[in-house]
């Protein structure tokens, strides 16, 4: 095993274990958890393989609906994120996409930003759809998408920073 595979399993295990014993016991007025357990998905390499991407955000989603007794919607909002990755990318990066030059833990820039805006949006307004599964609390829905999306966003942007890779 290479050592990008090494640092995806810890990745995969580590945001994992912290979604389950920190951050899905936090509920900020009701309505706002963070999930920063997608930063897994955000954070998979660009050039890795798209079917390992698949099946990782399947089992991811699926162990954290396992834990947190949630049917299936984690599943359905990680593949969903995971399927549409690819688009986001190319809405984001453009040119830089198809040469496939992208790191989303360098510095900041409004193209990172737009991209991890972009998958925590999709990813939250796909869980909130599911678990509420009614058309008639729309308004809680995108409440509930709007808030939580702030508070990951912001979650992921430090733990990006916190981890971040130092430079040889």
């Amino acid at each position: 095993m290479n050592s990008a595979v090494i640092v995806n399993i810890i990745r995969f295990i580590l945001l994992l274990a912290a979604q389950v014993i920190i951050f899905s016991n936090m509920n900020f007025a009701g309505f706002i958890s963070p999930f920063p357990y997608i930063l897994f998905i955000i954070l998979y390499p660009v050039d890795a393989n798209k079917l390992g991407l698949l099946g990782a955000a399947f089992a991811l989603g699926i162990i954290m609906d396992m834990f947190s007794n949630s049917g299936g919607v984690h599943a359905a909002s990680c593949l969903v994120l995971a399927y549409v990755r690819p688009s986001i990318f190319k809405f984001s990066f453009g040119l830089s996409y198809e040469y496939q030059t992208i790191r989303i833990n360098d510095v900041l820039t409004p193209e990172r930003f737009s991209f991890i805006l972009i998958s925590v949006v999709i990813h939250h307004f796909t869980l909130f759809v599911l678990e509420v599964f009614r058309i008639s609390n729309i308004w809680d829905i995108l409440l509930r998408t709007i808030f939580s999306t702030i508070f990951t966003i912001i979650l992921s942007i430090i733990v990006i920073y916190l981890f971040k890779p130092s430079k040889r």
